[in-house]
């Protein structure tokens, strides 16, 4: 499966999700419903999973947890907010390039038009 039909799964479900849940709930019910219908469609979803975060010169000097880590290749990171801020595309970005992940999804959950958008590190 290539990144981007992956992210199409994730987008698909994330869809779904909002449609039903709606708007107004925790960040982690989110999280819950998004990790079980990715795993009912046989993906391998890590909740809360610890990611190293590496230094320029490849000396790791922490960790952050992904909200969700899907396939070894994705991260997700979820928000239950009315509005996406710069700080939170900022934390994507980071987390991407301190784990030194190529791909990532910003999703937020929190206002009535879902908010889904894909991140790149190069």
């Amino acid at each position: 499966m290539t990144i981007n039909e992956l992210c199409d799964i994730v987008r698909e479900t994330s869809f779904a999700i909002h449609k039903y849940h709606r708007n107004g709930h925790l960040e982690k019910v989110y999280e819950n419903a998004l990790a079980h219908r990715l795993r009912k469609q046989g993906l391998d979803v890590k909740q809360q999973h610890p990611l190293k975060v590496y230094d320029e010169d490849g000396t790791e000097i922490g960790n952050y947890y992904a909200d969700l880590f899907i396939n070894d290749c994705l991260i997700l990171e979820l928000k239950a907010t009315h509005n996406i801020s710069q700080e939170h595309i900022a934390q994507i970005l980071g987390y991407l390039k301190s784990a030194r992940i190529h791909d990532g999804l910003l999703i937020n959950f929190g206002s009535s038009k879902l908010f889904i958008k894909k991140y790149v590190q190069g």
